[in-house]
């Protein structure tokens, strides 16, 4: 059975999240709230039809790929960074810790577009809003996950926090697929809630402080089976680094 998320309203994004630690906005009030038309938003999805394999995963699998980018988000005031390596703390990422994993960058000419600003920038003010004004360190992962191997795993380090402030989902698509549930527990207790986003451009966002979150394995009903995800993290002061 197939669980929908109960969805906030733009106007209750940001108070859902810090009373909750989480919200989901459907694709139409994802539009409103970042001011981008629905063809805006939609006109960034044949970028993820570009993304290079994931040469760093260690369980031997070839279901995922990705680009990644960086940006520092301080008000209205978006820029980018020179191309880095994604690293994480292994308290953090038990499979992938550790390591400087260098994935190839974002297509210039998506960042180029509108529509990317105005989603980082709308992010950013309720980042801001939860926990105060302040620049945020935004890392950017474009995620494919495919069927492959008969079986794609977007989270394989399994539930986990990611070691920064927020975490805004983003899904894309999904095709041909089962699974890829998301669920989410409180870090500190045994409450959980679990759903499926299933409409292209749905929000979840997530207080990474306070919950721990995965998403379960998706499986192929038909050839091409996949699930595109944007993932971006928000974090105070710097990005993570050893």
């Amino acid at each position: 059975m197939i669980i929908s998320p109960t969805y906030s309203t733009p106007e209750r994004f940001s108070t859902d999240i810090a009373t909750q630690a989480y919200a989901v906005l459907s694709p139409a009030d994802v539009s409103h709230y970042t001011q981008c038309e629905m063809n805006e938003l939609l006109a960034l999805n044949p970028w993820w039809d570009d993304l290079p394999p994931d040469n760093w995963l260690k369980d031997g699998g070839h279901y995922r790929r990705r680009r990644h980018a960086c940006f520092i988000v301080d008000a209205d005031e978006v820029t980018q960074t020179p191309h880095r390596a994604h690293w994480q703390p292994v308290q953090y990422n038990a499979l992938h810790g550790g390591l400087f994993r260098m994935f190839e960058p974002i297509d210039p000419a998506m960042i180029a577009t509108p529509a990317w600003r105005k989603l980082l920038r709308a992010l950013g003010h309720t980042c801001s809003k939860i926990k105060n004004q302040q620049p945020w360190y935004v890392e950017a992962h474009m995620f494919r996950i495919d069927t492959t191997d008969g079986i794609g795993r977007p989270t394989p380090e399994g539930a986990h926090r990611d070691g920064v402030d927020f975490v805004s989902i983003f899904l894309l698509d999904r095709q041909n697929i089962t699974g890829g549930e998301s669920r989410i527990f409180d870090a500190n207790g045994s409450s959980g809630k679990r759903f499926t986003l299933q409409e292209k451009w749905t929000l979840l966002m997530l207080d990474d402080e306070r919950v721990i979150h995965e998403s379960t394995p998706i499986q192929p009903l038909s050839e091409g089976g996949h699930r595109d995800t944007l993932v971006l993290t928000w974090r105070r002061d710097g990005f993570q680094a050893p």
